[in-house]
């Protein structure tokens, strides 16, 4: 049993308390403004505790992940139309003629993840709405193919990544792969293989790279992503599990989280309408049925040929007026 399940089903003893804490690695927890601190949303250059050398100026301005790259975008823009394949065709193109770069493999990785939420159904109300499944995981096994190819395509890119970072510790195209790698496999580990306590170290790990990206690249907007999910989903969880958490170096606040979700929705390069899905969905659970039901219309527009945020939005959209015949 894992030390979230133990501490979510009655009171734990504190031999086993410790045993989880000491399994999560007490460290340094990432900075995370209290709430009612000045938010995000209000000051987009909101500082944070910079992590090595600050890099001189035009330094990381070629990392792609930072910048419109029209191949990666047309290959983002089929993974948000659902049509996988295309778009592991356009991020593998890419990876081939940009070796030596993560995001390629990032992408790849996300494209496997995300088919996989997809099929089981985790991007959507039903999912998101059930506390049972939304803190516990899917029920059922994920497809064990995709999830070794999601697994290979992670390990590539941190690879390359860390391989950069020995180079220059304050490369942003590799801290961006890092937390995206870290915060990928958190969401693999919790939901798909209900490997809470894992999922949780790696929740960390993207938490503190996300905080070294944003030390050095203020503008690196899609990083606010994996802050935001994770102050939300540990947000969600029961005040006993969070108190423990919280010794752990693991902090939770689900008004915080949505809030940075909505920096990535506002401002994100590749993972906005990533972060529009994820914070109308949470909008739904906190019954903010007319933000949930903005973000939605706003994805159906930009993107009709999606029939995931297609039926997503005709479940929270206003009924038609019936026209009155002359």
């Amino acid at each position: 049993m894992s030390c979230l399940k133990s501490v979510s089903s009655q009171p734990p003893s504190t031999a086993r308390a410790l045993f989880c804490l000491a399994a999560l690695g007490i460290g340094a927890a990432a900075p995370v403004p209290a709430l009612g601190a000045p938010s995000p949303l209000d000051h987009p250059t909101v500082a944070v505790d910079s992590v090595g050398p600050t890099p001189r100026p035009g330094a990381i301005a070629d990392a792609a992940a930072l910048r419109p790259e029209p191949d990666l975008q047309a290959g983002y823009r089929l993974l948000y139309e659902q049509k996988f394949p295309e778009a592991r065709e356009r991020f593998a193109e890419w990876s081939r003629e940009n070796p030596g770069d993560p995001f390629g493999e990032v992408s790849l990785a996300a494209s496997y993840l995300f088919e996989e939420f997809y099929r089981q159904g985790i991007m959507t109300s039903d999912y998101f709405l059930d506390d049972n499944r939304f803190l516990h995981g899917i029920d059922g096994k994920p497809d064990a193919e995709r999830l070794s190819s999601f697994q290979g395509a992670v390990a590539k890119a941190e690879r390359a990544a860390r391989g950069r970072l020995e180079k220059n510790p304050s490369d942003a195209e590799a801290l961006f792969a890092l937390t995206l790698s870290a915060g990928m496999q958190s969401n693999a580990l919790s939901i798909l293989e209900k490997k809470h306590l894992d999922g949780l170290r790696q929740i960390k790990a993207a938490n503190a790279y996300a905080q070294q990206l944003l030390a050095v690249r203020s503008d690196a907007t899609d990083a606010w992503l994996a802050l935001g999910s994770a102050n939300y989903i540990i947000g969600s969880l029961s005040g006993t599990v969070r108190f423990f958490l919280w010794f752990g170096g693991l902090h939770g606040d689900r008004a915080l989280g949505m809030r940075q979700l909505g920096m990535t929705a506002k401002d994100g390069r590749y993972l906005q309408p990533y972060a529009k899905i994820l914070l109308a969905l949470a909008a739904r659970r906190e019954g903010q049925e007319d933000l949930a039901r903005r973000l939605l219309q706003e994805l159906t527009h930009e993107f009709p040929d999606s029939p995931l945020f297609a039926r997503e939005y005709a479940r929270v959209a206003p009924p038609a007026v019936p026209r009155v015949p002359q």
